[in-house]
């Protein structure tokens, strides 16, 4: 008969990962099916991912898949770090194909991923910001070690922002204590707004 093991007694350093972390898309999303493979990408890779069911997750082993965004999903497609099976199409995916899906189906996904890498490149957590009404919320250390520093709105060079929708986007982040940030993708620059009394 075998001893069933308690969350509390699985130690992420202790577990066998494979090179590339299997995962699968389905229906437009993909999902990181194996709990422990979902636990190690959240807190032992830089989390990655969301626990499907738990909204604020234990930096520690959590008993349920989780789900890669297509942004976090195509860097680690990139980096060789995981696989992706597309259910539908029997096949797995690979950074091309993947790209050329995302792009359909997630809106600015160029844009945004270009912003994303490179905040990843310099040292940042970026994680989906669409609850603060942006594009990413960014992180030093990451979620549940302290709270993010800005959030992150990706505007197209091209593209136009008006008074009302800067004055709106800086009470925001004020009133949750962040910085605003505009990400220009051409040029990978960052404008930061900061409200004062004169």
């Amino acid at each position: 008969m075998m001893n069933q093991v308690k969350d509390d007694e699985i130690s992420l350093d202790d577990i066998e990962v494979p090179d590339k972390i299997p995962t699968k898309f389905v229906n437009s999303r993909v999902v990181v099916f194996n709990p422990l493979y979902a636990s190690y990408l959240y807190v032992k890779k830089g989390f990655f991912g969301s626990p499907l069911g738990i909204s604020k997750p234990r930096l520690e082993y959590f008993s349920k898949p989780s789900e890669l965004s297509l942004i976090e999903a195509y860097y680690l497609l990139e980096k060789d770090g995981i696989t992706i099976y597309d259910i539908k199409d029997k096949r797995f995916l690979n950074s091309e194909t993947f790209y050329e899906i995302a792009i359909k189906i997630h809106h600015k996904f160029k844009e945004k991923y270009v912003i994303y890498k490179d905040l990843r490149e310099k040292g940042y957590i970026p994680r989906p910001g669409l609850k603060f009404g942006a594009d990413f919320v960014v992180y030093k250390k990451g979620p549940g070690l302290e709270h993010s520093l800005f959030m992150v709105h990706v505007l197209p060079h091209d593209s136009e922002i008006t008074a009302i929708d800067m004055v709106r986007a800086g009470r925001l982040a004020t009133s949750v204590r962040k910085k605003f940030v505009i990400a220009n993708p051409l040029t990978c620059s960052y404008y930061f707004f900061e409200w004062f009394k004169p």
